[in-house]
This record gives C-alpha cells, sequence and structure tokens, in this order.
C-alpha cells in the first residue's frame, strides 16, 4: 500500500457560522470547498487549506448538531498543523493572546516546537515548526502575514488502550514504519511514518489503557484520512485490506478525489484518500470556496439543500 503521509482530517462542529470565522480569520486559513456531507445533506463539508488547496493542507469539518465531545481513548486525540520557525511560533502565540484563543506555551516535543492550543469548541490543534521542509502556498487574502501562515497538516495524534493491534494493521497492513517513541505527559507515543516521513506523513499514537473510552461529539475528530497519488495506487489499496481480510466501504467516488473507509482495531475510523482530481474540478481556483458546491449527482437537489442549510 503505497501512502504519502496525512491526506485531510475531519472533526466536528456544532456551530459552522462560528467555525467558518474562526478557521478563516483567526487562523487565516482559506475556505478552498464549501460542500456537504454526501452521506448526510443536512450537514455542511467544510474545507480549509492552504492557497491553492493542496493536499495534506486541509482540515474538514462536518456540522452536527451535537453535544460536545466526552475525551478519551479510542479516538484522535490532537490534530498538528505546520509552520515555520520559532519566530512564527511566537507570532501565534501573541495572536492566540490578543484574541483570548485557549493555548498552552510553547515546548520542545519530539525533538521539534509545538504550541499546543483549541478552538471554540475544544477542537485539539498544535502549531508545529516543520523548520520549513516542503513547498508552501500562502493566501493572498489570509489576515495572516504570508511567512507565518499554516502550510498544512502535521501529526496526527491517535489514543488507544493498547498498541499491538493497531500497530500491526498499520505497518503490516498500511505500509508504515515504526520510527521511535517519545513520552507525552504519563502516555508513551509511538510515531509511525509514510513516503518520505516528516512532520506531514507521521502518525502518533498514544498509549493511554488509563482513560474510558470517547464519547464522540462536537470537539471532536470523525476521521483521518492518508495520501496515496493515483487512482492505481487506490485501487492496490483497496485490494490490500481485501488481501488482509480488513472490512472496508470499498472504492468510493467522493467527486474530488477517491476514497475507501476502514476501522482499525480500536475503531478509529481511517480513509485511504486520491490526491486528485481536486477541488479546481468544478471552481476556478480564485473563486474555490465563495458558493456552495455540489457534485454532480446533488446537483438536481440543490434548492433543497440550500434551503436546509444555515447561512455561514
Amino acid at each position: 500500500m503505497k501512502l504519502t503521509g496525512i491526506h485531510h482530517l475531519t472533526a466536528v462542529s456544532a456551530d459552522a457560522p462560528g467555525n467558518h470565522a474562526f478557521y478563516t480569520q483567526a487562523l487565516g486559513m482559506r475556505l478552498v470547498k464549501k460542500t456537504v456531507n454526501q452521506d448526510d445533506v443536512s450537514a455542511y463539508h467544510l474545507f480549509y487549506a492552504d492557497g491553492i488547496a493542496s493536499p495534506g493542507s486541509d482540515l474538514t469539518f462536518f456540522d452536527f448538531p451535537t453535544k460536545r465531545e466526552r475525551r478519551g481513548t479510542h479516538s484522535v486525540v490532537h490534530t498538528a498543523l505546520r509552520v515555520n520557525g520559532k519566530a512564527t511560533l511566537k507570532w501565534w502565540k501573541d495572536r492566540f493572546d490578543a484574541q483570548a484563543i485557549a493555548h498552552e506555551g510553547i515546548v520542545e516535543r519530539d525533538g521539534r516546537l509545538w504550541l499546543d492550543f483549541e478552538d471554540h469548541e475544544g477542537q485539539r490543534l498544535g502549531l508545529v515548526d516543520d523548520g520549513g521542509a516542503g513547498d508552501a502556498h500562502p493566501w493572498d487574502r489570509s489576515p495572516v502575514p504570508a511567512e507565518h501562515q499554516i502550510r498544512g497538516l502535521g501529526p496526527i495524534t491517535m489514543s488507544v488502550p493498547k498498541l499491538e493491534p493497531t500497530a500491526r494493521v498499520v505497518t503490516d497492513g498500511m505500509g508504515m514504519r515504526a520510527s521511535r517513541e517519545y513520552r507525552r505527559g504519563s502516555s508513551t507515543v509511538q510515531v509511525f511514518e509514510m513516503g518520505e516521513g516528516g512532520p506531514a506523513a507521521e502518525l502518533h499514537v498514544a498509549v493511554e489503557p488509563h482513560l474510558d473510552p470517547v464519547h464522540p461529539g462536537a470537539g471532536g475528530v470523525h476521521h483521518v484520512a492518508f495520501r496515496t497519488p493515483n487512482e492505481q495506487t487506490y485501487l492496490e489499496a483497496a485490494e490490500r485490506l481485501r488481501t488482509i481480510r480488513a472490512p472496508s466501504s470499498g472504492p468510493i467516488d467522493r467527486y474530488y478525489f477517491k476514497s475507501l473507509y476502514f476501522r482499525e482495531p480500536n475503531g478509529i475510523l481511517f480513509e485511504i484518500a486520491t490526491d486528485g482530481p481536486g477541488f479546481t474540478t468544478d471552481e476556478p481556483m480564485d473563486t474555490l470556496g465563495e458558493r456552495l458546491a455540489l457534485p454532480p449527482f446533488l446537483e438536481g437537489r440543490r434548492a433543497e439543500i440550500e434551503a436546509g442549510l444555515k447561512p455561514l
């Protein structure tokens, strides 16, 4: 199975207007696709990313009317966003102070500098210094200066009560490499790498048997998606899951990318997603996210769908 990194992470919000304001104004990310959950069209699916909607930069949200998450294991517990340099982390700390955004201090963890914070619904996030690795695509209309903008997704951290079943699936089944361990509080965290490795291509697994299971809700994570380059590698991934007898959704065409869903042994929902065709399939680059975009199979229901959505 050829995985090159994190493709996107999808979380849950119960406040679409507040969510839109936080991620576009406070964090300065670009809304690159305003669409709906294709399995529940009463809910927005909002995609925030870098200036050109690069695969691997998407932080996305389903808008569900639900209570707050009760935190626990069997869940994704932290989403990192990559930025460049210690000076940028200090700039963000000052911004969070000025905007009364809940945050921790800048710390070194796993050999990198981090600044952890939360959105207004308790979504656990962090900025991580990626040292400027790879390309950056700032958005020219962001309220955040180009040199301080979020560059893409960083490591995703999930919590499990026992490491071995998850480790077996992500290594033998998904082709990740066990890289190293570190301590975070009272927990041991195992790092798994994909592709060329680095902060854009890591899954961190915290072993936390002392925690109760999560109760999903707003401020929590729905699923994490991993990148595969093209349709051929995507079909190979589907065959690999079939070979190891991992139950999955089978191939699904999401129009903007091809998807495949399955649950790892601790019940956390994983997705494999192709890099293309991308969000310019139905909108020009310069106006991404400015109107409700619907895949062709939902376009005939536009009036009904728009009537059921809250204005942003």
